[in-house]
């Protein structure tokens, strides 16, 4: 199976392209390098510099494929912004790096491309959630920017298969933690910069490249008074979407949440951080951001069912100690 893998680069999308060729699939990446590393690439896979909002570079690389007798089968579309906050303070660099990217890159697949195509979405979708545990027929109603631009892909995906065939899995993550090895030995876990992401914050407490971790609220309504969120394991997260290609052979449309189904609060994740390092964690309280819901945690059973997936990493523990023995890694280096 040839895919091309979309931000590829990135610490989810060069976990997944190094599963698929681990595998003896063929990925392809193609990434901007706005917020990712030449250093973590999965050695030995093809690398396009380019971006998906550049819609004839995606048609030559497709009609490339096509023409050569070697066409492209799939699409793993990960490139994106991510970060909450800032999609609060400029929202319209996140609808047209994410929404109008991703159309662009439909529109492509379109005209000369795959018929099927694996689309990392995410929880906060869903804002502030009616009921624990969160199931895919919830209502979608972003409290973000980010969340909403991942909506309008979703609606987008939606009508391509109605109109146009296209078939497509919508893998709506929770928060992805943890590290990952693959096959040649390469570690790959979470080097984003600007680094938002609460694991690798507290990691960089533990380590002393931080004096403490700035807390975002401790007055909302949850047992402790931070917000909770559901964590998987990136291993785990590659897993299903290999799953969601294979599904897609019998199905047409796949919409999954992707969680452990059970929630830690920012104040478990720093005691649990302190029990992993052996390290004193010290908190600075801050008022709460813009677009943070209280809990987000998943029913994941759709996934187990559709795409007959299972995660191996479900304490928080596990998690945060693969994280841990990357980081101090990453920085021996």
């Amino acid at each position: 199976m040839k895919a091309l893998v979309t931000g590829g680069a990135g610490y989810i999308g060069g976990t997944v392209a190094a599963q698929l060729a681990g595998l003896g699939h063929r990925p392809v990446i193609l990434d901007n390098f706005c917020h990712s590393s030449r250093k973590y690439l999965p050695p030995g896979i093809e690398v396009i510099e380019g971006s998906v909002q550049d819609r004839p570079l995606l048609e030559r690389i497709f009609e490339a494929a096509r023409s050569a007798g070697d066409p492209f089968d799939c699409v793993l579309h990960f490139a994106a912004l991510i970060e909450v906050g800032d999609s609060m303070k400029r929202p319209e660099i996140y609808f047209e790096n994410n929404t109008c990217g991703s159309v662009s890159l439909l529109q492509a697949m379109v005209n000369a491309g795959p018929r099927r195509i694996v689309f990392s979405s995410t929880a906060a979708v869903y804002g502030n959630p009616e009921e624990i545990p969160i199931r895919e027929d919830a209502r979608l109603e972003p409290t973000n920017v980010y969340g909403a631009t991942k909506v309008m892909v979703e609606q987008t995906l939606e009508w391509m298969n109605r109109i146009h065939g296209l078939r497509y899995a919508s893998l709506r993550y929770f928060n992805v933690a943890g590290a990952s090895e693959d096959a040649s030995g390469v570690v790959r876990g979470e080097a984003h910069d600007p680094e938002t992401h609460l694991i690798p914050l507290v990691l960089d407490v533990a380590i002393g490249r931080r004096p403490s971790i700035r807390i975002f609220g401790n007055d909302y309504p949850t047992p402790d008074g931070t917000c909770v969120r559901d964590y998987i394991h990136v291993t785990d997260l590659a897993t299903a979407h290999i799953a969601a290609l294979a599904a897609l052979d019998k199905h047409e449309r796949i919409v999954c949440n992707l969680g452990n189904g059970r929630g830690f609060s920012v104040l478990e994740i720093v005691e649990a951080v302190r029990r992993i390092t052996r390290h004193a964690i010290p908190v600075e309280v801050q008022p709460r951001r813009a677009g943070d819901p209280a809990v987000l945690v998943a029913s994941a059973d759709q996934a187990r069912s559709l795409l007959g997936w299972q995660p191996r990493y479900t304490d928080l523990d596990s998690i945060i100690r693969t994280a841990w023995e990357w980081h101090r890694r990453r920085y021996a280096e």
